[in-house]
């Protein structure tokens, strides 16, 4: 069992409390966005096995199959196959997608062939890996995620009563679905900047006043004002930016605490505020749509899109008899989990068959080794550990631990 030393990245978007809080530390005044915890060459956790401090990543490379276990080397390789964070955000995340695994091999293998410089800005595909991610709530956390239904999205741009919008509201109506979709996407990104960033600073205008909508006589559309307040949030933070258009075609969702999403590949969705858990494979493959000054790549972004309309889906966790919450998600390279731990309980072993970051979200619990010898970790709120494949471990104390995990 190794304590974990993470590193937390200053991204402008993140909160400037929300991760000292976790940590019980004193705030810096500087934003404080991501902490991660696993084996990524960007920002790699350390340990300390006696003879100082080391990378998480070194300490896998010097001996993949003693950490992570033949099974995990056989099936993703020597490398620790995700990488688990806490996200704390204050404004919104650029509105982005992710590529299947075929579209991220196919585009890493097509710049690399090109010769596009790896740290070039408008390269999109940094490996042949695609990047399938989990987000579970800590505080209410609001986010956007797949595409509305085409009618749906037309009521809520109709409503605006912006008449640059009305053509996207004809599409949205007279087209079958993933046609409609394709057509007023492509039209919002490629617009001409300048009579976008109008359109944009009109539909905010509107998003802001619809937002205030309650009441028993308040129009059907009354019903969008949650998502209204979102939008018009968002083009304050990214005033002109098509990105607040396209933001009006997905779904607006909330995440109570415990609650989470799963987000595939091709689907697009931006974080807007709160904090949370998020693990994904270890990839770093993003397209992005907008609400960002970085490079958009509107026809590889097209390419990797997946034009269907679609509810979110909310996760909730499912206990096991042993006590495991199980956040189920349709991929191996992750696997989520959480136990709530009650003090004077009994210890909860956790299966050894995997390598495990453990993370402890609330309170204070102890991570206890097998047999006489195996030693023992005290975890207090925002703390982490890393147990190799094959080393039994116990749980106890008071609080909450997220487990991550691979699939067996």
């Amino acid at each position: 069992m190794d304590r974990l030393v993470n590193t937390v990245r200053p991204y402008a978007w993140g909160s400037t409390t929300a991760i000292p809080e976790l940590l019980g530390v004193r705030p810096t005044g500087e934003p404080q966005a991501e902490m991660w915890m696993g084996a990524h060459p960007g920002a790699p956790s350390r340990v300390d096995r006696g003879e100082g401090a080391v990378a998480l990543s070194e300490v896998i490379a010097a001996d993949p199959e003693r950490e992570l276990g033949p099974g995990a080397v056989r099936h993703f390789g020597p490398r620790l196959p995700f990488l688990l964070k806490v996200l704390a955000a204050a404004s919104p995340l650029s509105l982005q997608v992710h590529p299947d695994l075929d579209q991220a091999k196919e585009g890493f293998a097509d710049e690399e062939g090109r010769g596009v410089p790896a740290d070039a800005p408008h390269r999109n595909y940094k490996d042949a890996n695609h990047k399938p991610e989990l987000i579970c709530a800590l505080t209410p956390f609001d986010g956007l995620c797949g595409f509305r239904d085409p009618g749906e999205a037309a009521a809520l741009l109709a409503a605006l009563e912006v008449d640059s919008l009305k053509p996207y509201v004809d599409i949205l109506h007279a087209h079958p679905e993933s046609h409609a979709l394709r057509e007023v996407l492509t039209a919002v990104l490629t617009a001409d900047p300048e009579s976008m960033a109008e359109t944009v600073h009109q539909a905010a205008a509107a998003a802001e006043r619809l937002s205030a909508l309650d009441g028993p006589h308040a129009p059907a559309y009354a019903a969008y004002a949650p998502a209204y307040a979102a939008y018009a949030s968002i083009a304050r933070h990214y005033p002109g930016d098509p990105g607040v258009i396209a933001a009006m075609l997905l779904n607006f969702v909330r995440l109570q605490p415990g609650e989470a999403l799963y987000l595939g590949a091709g689907v697009p969705h931006a974080y807007l505020d709160g904090l949370g858990v998020e693990i994904m494979a270890n990839s770093d493959n993003v397209l992005r749509c907008g609400l960002t000054p970085k490079h958009v790549d509107v026809p590889e972004l097209l390419r990797v899109v997946r034009f269907e309309a679609d509810a979110p889906a909310v996760l909730r966790p499912e206990a096991d008899s042993s006590g495991e919450e199980l956040y189920a998600t349709p991929i191996d390279e992750f696997r989520l989990s959480r136990y709530v731990l009650a003090q004077g309980a009994e210890p909860r072993p956790l299966p050894a068959a995997t390598p495990q970051i453990l993370l402890c979200a609330s309170g204070t619990v102890t991570l206890r080794g097998a047999g006489d010898d195996g030693g023992e970790l005290r975890l207090a709120c925002g703390e982490s550990a890393f147990v190799p494949a094959g080393e039994g471990a116990a749980l106890t104390g008071e609080g909450t631990v997220f487990r991550a995990t691979l699939v067996a």
